[in-house]
């Protein structure tokens, strides 16, 4: 099937990437945030993921010294969440990582924290808690596996669906892929039934072939992203979809190029599309369909350059967020100023290489749950 036609090609991209200005960003972000990111508190893991997977694809990891990296490192690990049978809830059994210190555990790695009411793991920070450990070159030797993956098999919900934490949330796609980036950074797939999942996807792609969050949702690039990452990871894709939903979902996918990519029909291109689109159609092997030009245009025009970073739309404020996908956009359509990422996982192919090194040189994880 070919894709369809599209007019008035871009020629050539009349910005450039200015990787200066996006490494001070990201540097930034690494050491202070504005007031405007206070509400973000509970997700500084998320935030600190964006800031050093987007220097990895810069090539600019080395910016930060050694002893801020082990700082970062040291950091992450302080917030995971350890089992503990006194705690008066969330942490009883299950581990994983919280999203940053806001319960206000004392910063203390030599010491296993008191249970803390309230104190559990979210499956979203404890994916990207281990992305940004293997970033940093850590062998998550200090990581419980395998309390990490009894959460994880705790979270999973009858509908094949999971939530983001033990003590009970919403349930959709973005926590659905998370678990499955977990178990594959983990190297164990015991804890997810993998059918009942590839039958919550099934259920959720659309008659436009586009998938939602949930059943009779409404397609949106992010979940679709989501469903297809995961289904990839679990090696499950061509089992799951018939060649014609693969098909259609290439052509829902293709359709939502404007310039950049909106993230549903009738809606403005916002740069984050760019790379959730633009990764699945990658992981769908049609990446070729892309208008490149128009892409990297769109995606180029987004960034800041006073101050660096990228927005969502031209002439708006960078945040963390957009500023990371933005680069993974730009990476996923060769841009050989930046590293080449991982369309699946999200972060770059040399930390894919290490984890798979990992996963060579560490036995798999063998426990009954």
């Amino acid at each position: 099937m070919e894709p369809p036609a599209m007019e008035n090609k871009a020629s050539e991209p009349e910005a450039k990437l200015l990787v200066k200005q996006h490494i001070r960003f990201l540097k930034r972000t690494l050491g202070i945030l504005p007031s405007s990111c206070e509400s973000l508190d509970t997700n500084r893991m998320t935030l600190l993921f964006f800031a050093v997977s987007g220097l990895d694809l810069l090539g600019a990891l080395d910016s930060v010294s050694q002893e801020e990296k082990q700082d970062i490192v040291e950091w992450v690990y302080a917030q995971q969440v350890l089992p503990d049978k006194g705690c008066p809830g969330g942490s009883s059994d299950v581990g994983g990582f919280r999203g940053a210190s806001f319960l206000g555990m004392p910063f203390d790695l030599t010491k296993r924290s008191a249970g803390v009411c309230n104190d559990c793991s979210h499956v979203a920070m404890t994916y990207t808690a281990l992305a940004t450990l293997l970033i940093l070159g850590d062998d998550l030797s200090r990581v419980d596996k395998r309390s990490v993956l009894q959460g994880i098999k705790k979270l999973q919900l009858a509908d094949g669906s999971f939530a983001a934490t033990a003590l009970g949330s919403e349930s959709d796609m973005r926590f659905v892929y998370c678990a499955c980036c977990v178990c594959y950074m983990l190297n164990d797939w015991s804890p997810i039934d993998q059918d009942r999942v590839a039958q919550f996807i099934l259920k959720c792609q659309n008659y436009d072939y586009g998938i939602g969050q949930r059943p009779y949702l409404e397609a949106h690039g992010g979940s679709t992203f989501c469903a297809l990452a995961s289904l990839v990871l679990m090696g499950r894709l061509h089992t799951t979809f018939s060649p014609a939903r693969v098909e259609g979902l290439k052509l829902w996918c293709i359709r939502r190029q404007q310039t950049g990519f909106q993230g549903r029909p009738n809606k403005p291109t916002d740069t984050c599309y760019s790379f959730w689109i633009g990764a699945t159609l990658h992981l769908l092997e049609c990446a070729s369909w892309v208008d490149k030009l128009w892409n990297t245009s769109f995606i180029l025009s987004t960034q800041s350059k006073h101050v660096g970073g990228f927005a969502k739309w031209p002439d708006t404020h960078p945040d963390p967020l957009h500023t990371y996908l933005g680069l993974s956009a730009l990476s996923l359509s060769g841009d050989l100023e930046l590293h080449p990422v991982h369309a699946a996982l999200n972060v770059s192919q040399r930390t894919v290489q290490w984890l798979h090194h990992l996963h060579t040189t560490t036995p798999p994880h063998s426990h009954s749950m």
